[in-house]
């Protein structure tokens, strides 16, 4: 992908997808340009012919499967969509289609068929920055026969798509929005099929020649619509480019602040039957916003009929010290002038920082909304009698305003919170909370939140082990392991336990052998869910700026709203999962230039009631207001 700074990169692939979710969230708060998904290009006036269409098994039985990211597989039929497609553009190209089940009476003036070579299907769900790569490569052949069965054309279609998808704006937040993706890349090969059936029929010999030259028999040779014209009067190039342009802003939380770096995209189109030799893409607007591009114009290589290709201008928005409005008008063009239409990309540039939610302020409680079923347990362990452990500078606090949290907005009542902090959070404490505290007072129904700030230790054979204020760096004995919380949720028979950590994990001290296990975090039985702040052994980043753990400074600001993405006034366990992994990831590396991933344990499957169950309500956001 291409690297964000100040460079201009271009991007040469055969891209035309839309990011539906995004697209549609930038258009409505940023009034973007929204342009439909690729449909078929002109393929001129169908031939006055009869083709019948054979499409191979390897293509019908076409299946991708992918993991979504809460871990559940998922499997999208990619041949039955690649078969209606390509049997669409054959009927947009031939007047008459003869189907498979049909009784001949004489043969079909040609027939088409297509065979699969090879395929790929990548989704990198574990990528960086805002959203997850996908790459959807097909390599077919298009055979195309004459009536006498004389093959007339050999082709190979290769169709190579690259997109970002963003999770679907759904209160599970596990799959991603995939289908526009899909629906594009068939559109592109059926088209390349179809367009290849034609120039067989007609004579072409290229996909960019314009006088046909006559086939064996040269019935055909003279259908080429437009042929005989010049190239550029053939057909404008209002009518032959057409492309989509998206602003992207680089932390995807879709606010634009000074000093943020911001893509636009263009994503062209040749709907034409003749290649485009020189083109290029241009953008004008507000000039403090133009400026900050270092080229406004990019050329477009040789795009042949149905191919796309995308380019991005990449720049640093300017620094300003209060909210103002811009507009970035993006063009595309042949070298002769003739443009296709302007498309505009209106803005608003806010000050640095203005975004960001002071974490720290409690939310105001819901009016109405009370849970008195759940109970939290809020531990926060910054300091230690044993000073060769490593400190911590925010545990503390962070232990403190989660529970302020579920107590405002999560409408989890006082005395259903117990707070276990530094000196007050000992092993004692801990093991009469687990097998005291909650015994008495949760029920069959009840749903138990465990959330831990501090550090963690694992053993060679990577058991856990949670370090509390008497913990010891070396002495196992002095730490609480993580089978003694399994024990505590299976004796409680709740509805549910949600396990949150936040914190350095590290190999435990005084191990002579050696030996480095990775941690298991699983904590058994079908009701209890865990999210954890890193995988593997991890520091667990403090953010300065914030005064909290990375994991948890984005834990409160998803419970908050930030993580309520169909925008119904309510933050879900499966939204504020999702929002979390990706953001701690994110800017763990794009800010720290470190690893972080948050785990969660088990992968929520599509229909699992823990992915619904609603933890905070939103005093400032309801239903009504849902765009």
């Amino acid at each position: 992908m291409v690297a964000l700074g100040h460079a201009v990169i271009p991007t040469e692939r055969l891209n035309h997808t839309r990011l539906v979710t995004g697209v549609w969230i930038v258009c409505a708060l940023l009034h973007a340009a929204c342009v439909k998904p690729l449909e078929f290009p002109p393929l001129g006036d169908p031939l006055p012919a009869s083709a019948k269409l054979d499409i191979s098994p390897s293509i019908k039985d076409l299946t991708i499967r992918y993991s979504d990211s809460c871990g559940q597989l998922q499997e999208i039929p990619l041949g039955d969509r690649l078969q209606e497609s390509v049997r669409e553009g054959i009927r947009r190209t031939f007047s008459t289609t003869v189907a498979d089940s049909t009784k001949e009476t004489a043969a079909p003036d040609y027939a088409i068929h297509v065979d699969l070579v090879d395929s790929s299907f990548d989704l990198n769900k574990e990528a960086l920055y805002d959203r997850a790569p996908a790459v959807l490569h097909l390599n077919a052949i298009a055979r195309i026969y004459d009536r006498n069965g004389a093959l007339l054309r050999q082709t190979d279609i290769k169709v190579s798509r690259q997109e970002r998808l963003r999770l679907e704006r759904l209160a599970k937040n596990c799959d991603y929005t995939i289908d526009p993706f899909i629906h594009d890349t068939v559109i592109d090969f059926a088209t390349r099929v179809s367009l290849n059936a034609r120039q067989a029929v007609t004579g072409e010999a290229t996909l960019s020649s314009t006088e046909p030259s006559p086939m064996p028999g040269g019935r055909m040779g003279a259908l080429a619509s437009g042929s005989s014209a010049p190239p550029h009067s053939q057909t404008s190039s209002s009518r032959t480019l057409r492309f989509k342009a998206m602003l992207l802003d680089e932390n995807s939380n879709l606010i634009l602040e000074g000093g943020e770096h911001v893509r636009v995209r263009v994503d062209v189109l040749n709907a034409g039957t003749r290649a485009i030799e020189n083109a290029s893409a241009s953008l004008t607007g507000t000039p403090a916003v133009i400026e900050q591009f270092p080229s406004t114009t990019l050329p477009i290589s040789l795009l042949q009929p149905g191919q796309t290709k995308s380019l991005e201008f990449i720049a640093t928005l300017p620094p300003t010290k209060q909210a103002h409005q811009a507009t970035i008008q993006v063009t595309v063009a042949e070298s002769g002038g003739a443009a296709a239409p302007l498309q505009t990309l209106s803005l608003t540039i806010q000050p640095a920082g203005a975004s960001q939610d002071d974490v720290n302020h409690i939310p105001t409680p819901t009016p109405g909304f009370h849970q008195p079923q759940t109970y939290l347990l809020s531990l926060g362990v910054g300091t230690y009698r044993d000073p060769r452990l490593t400190p911590r500078r925010f545990a503390s606090t962070d232990a403190e305003t989660v529970a302020a949290y579920f107590q405002s907005i999560g409408g989890v009542p006082p005395s259903n919170i117990r707070l276990l902090q530094n000196q007050k959070a000992l092993r004692a404490d801990l093991h009469e909370a687990l097998f005291g505290w909650l015994p008495r007072h949760a029920a069959k129904d009840a749903v138990v939140i465990i959330y831990v700030s501090g550090q963690a230790m694992v053993t060679p054979t990577g058991d856990i082990l949670l370090t509390l204020y008497d913990g010891s760096a070396g002495d196992s004995t002095r730490l609480y392991p993580l089978s003694e919380l399994e024990s505590a949720f299976a004796r409680l028979k709740t509805k549910q336990v949600i396990f949150l950590f936040d914190g350095l994990v590290s190999s435990l001290r005084g191990d002579t052998k050696g030996k480095t296990a990775l941690p298991r975090w699983k904590l058994g039985g079908s009701n209890t869910l865990a999210l954890i702040g890193g995988e593997d052994l991890t520091k667990g980043l403090e953010d300065d700026q914030h005064r909290h753990g990375l994991f948890t400074y984005y834990l409160l600001k998803g419970l908050r709203g930030e993580a309520d993405t169909n925008r119904n006034g309510t933050v879900t366990v499966g939204e504020l999962a999702g929002y979390v992994r990706q953001k701690v990831a994110w800017t763990a590396k794009s800010q720290f230039n470190q690893e972080q991933r948050p785990l969660l344990l088990p992968p929520l499957k599509p229909d699992d009631p823990a992915a619904s169950l609603v933890l905070t309500t939103l005093p400032s956001l309801t239903s009504s207001e849902a765009p």
